[in-house]
C-alpha cells in the first residue's frame, strides 16, 4: 500500500501506473481526483466511465450532471469539494473493478484521503461503500447513513449514498439523493449550514 500511495505527486495525481494490465489496455488516461486539495468534503465514486476517460475528470457524464445539480441545490459548487474514484482507470466495457484492481489502487485513494483530511467522505454507490467500509452494503436502504470507519489507519466519518446514476434509472431515488447531498454539505461544514446554536444537525440524519 505504501509504495502505491507514495506515487501521488504534489497535486494528488498519479503520474504513471501500470499495475492493472486490463485497465492499462482499456484506458486512454489516468483519471485523477479533481477539486480543492484542502476540501472538507470528499466524494468517492467507483471508477471512470467512457466520458470520464475521454475528458480526464470524474463524474462529468450524465451522472455528473445530477451530482452538479445536487451540489448546487445544497449551496455548493464542484470547485468547493473534491471528487475522486476507487480506481483511476476505466475498466473495459464499464464493468465493475475487480477486487485486485481495487486493491492495486487503494494506496492512491488512502494517500489522497490522508493528505486531504476531509471532514466527511461521501461514497457514491455500492462499490465504493463496500470498498471503504470493508463489508456488504445494501446501498438503497443504507443511503443517508453516517458511519465511522478506519481508512488508512485513521478514523473517518463516511456518509453512504446511492450513485447519482441511480436517479436516472429510477426517478424515485432523486429526492433521497438530493437530500443526502444536502446532508453532506451540512455535516462537513462545506456549505456553512448550521442550526440556531451554530451546530451542524448531525442527529437529523
Amino acid at each position: 500500500m505504501t509504495e502505491n500511495g507514495d506515487a501521488l505527486d504534489a497535486d494528488l495525481r498519479v503520474p504513471s501506473c501500470e499495475r492493472c494490465p486490463a485497465l492499462v489496455e482499456s484506458r486512454s488516461r489516468i483519471v485523477d481526483g479533481v477539486g480543492r486539495a484542502d476540501a472538507d468534503l470528499l466524494f468517492v465514486g467507483e471508477g471512470p466511465g467512457a466520458t470520464e476517460d475521454e475528458r480526464g475528470e470524474p463524474f462529468v457524464g450524465r451522472s455528473g450532471d445530477v451530482l452538479d445539480d445536487a451540489l448546487r441545490d445544497a449551496g455548493l459548487a464542484r470547485s468547493d469539494v473534491r471528487i475522486t474514484n476507487c480506481v483511476r482507470c476505466r475498466p473495459p466495457d464499464n464493468r465493475d473493478p475487480t477486487t485486485e484492481e481495487l486493491a492495486n489502487c487503494r494506496g492512491h485513494l488512502e494517500s489522497e484521503i490522508d493528505r486531504l483530511d476531509p471532514e466527511l467522505i461521501v461514497t457514491l454507490g455500492k462499490v465504493p461503500s463496500e470498498h471503504l467500509l470493508d463489508r456488504s452494503v445494501a446501498i438503497t436502504s443504507e443511503s443517508g447513513d453516517v458511519v465511522d470507519a478506519r481508512i488508512g489507519g485513521a478514523a473517518r466519518r463516511v456518509l453512504l449514498s446511492v450513485h447519482p446514476a441511480a436517479t436516472l434509472y429510477d426517478r424515485s431515488q432523486r429526492d433521497g439523493f438530493f437530500e443526502t447531498i444536502a446532508s453532506a454539505s451540512e455535516l462537513s461544514g462545506a456549505g456553512g449550514v448550521t442550526d440556531g446554536d451554530g451546530q451542524s444537525r448531525l442527529g437529523d440524519y
